[in-house]
């Protein structure tokens, strides 16, 4: 018995020993194609870190700065020059989101434009600037999609405005969930359908008890009846 597993072993080290001396044939044969392969990812890996290092950050830096100085005429209510720069060291919204529209803050950038146009009346561009704002937030995106539907309300565009409220409302945001819901509901009773209407009110009424949309709601759902 000792001896077969003796022999089983040994035949065991026997197919190991064959299976390295083939994978050691198979890296000389292949030497040049492995050195060029690991070159390759050790160049791209340099490559990436170089470019992470003295451009992508550094331009993250440059657009966070200039939508700073943006932010303080928008916090000053002086819109125009918040959209547009000062022609001195502010660049302006509109320009920093052309500028940096690939990086967040240049998507940050055309969502202030979006509310800088719609403050100083022009509806068309702030739904152009409001739709090139994509994020994850729970407060920030549901708040912009209703500002793009206030915006396509203004259009008299209501398709496209409920679409958006009700994009809005789908965050689960506590505060803009109901609100969006009621425009929503509104503007289906100015499209003359009821039924949809109807729908907006009652969910309010049923998922956010608590609103201040809530607190008058069984008038609107009587209204959509």
């Amino acid at each position: 018995m000792a001896k077969k597993e003796f022999k089983k072993e040994d035949q065991n080290l026997e197919n190991v020993q064959e299976s390295l001396s083939t994978a050691g044939k198979w890296i000389e044969a292949n030497q040049n194609a492995l050195e060029w392969t690991v070159l390759g990812v050790v160049f791209v890996v340099f490559a990436w870190v170089l470019l992470n290092t003295y451009v992508i950050k550094p331009k993250h830096i440059e657009a966070s700065n200039e939508n700073a100085k943006a932010v303080v005429y928008f916090a000053q209510g002086d819109f125009e020059k918040a959209l547009n720069g000062d022609d001195a060291e502010c660049l302006g919204f509109e320009e920093i989101a052309g500028k940096y529209g690939y990086f967040q803050e240049g998507k940050l950038a055309a969502l202030y434009a979006g509310i800088c146009y719609y403050q100083l009346g022009d509806y068309e561009q702030a739904s152009a600037h409001l739709k090139k704002f994509k994020a994850k937030d729970a407060n920030i995106s549901p708040a912009a999609y209703q500002l793009l539907g206030d915006a396509y309300v203004q259009l008299e565009e209501y398709s496209k405005a409920v679409s958006a409220f009700e994009s809005a409302a789908k965050s689960g945001n506590e505060i803009i969930a109901p609100m969006s819901l009621k425009k929503a509901g509104l503007v289906y009773l100015e499209m003359g359908k009821k039924g949809a209407a109807k729908k907006a009110f009652e969910a309010i009424k049923h998922n956010y008890p608590a609103s201040n949309e809530a607190q008058d709601i069984d008038k609107f759902i009587a209204l959509s009846e």
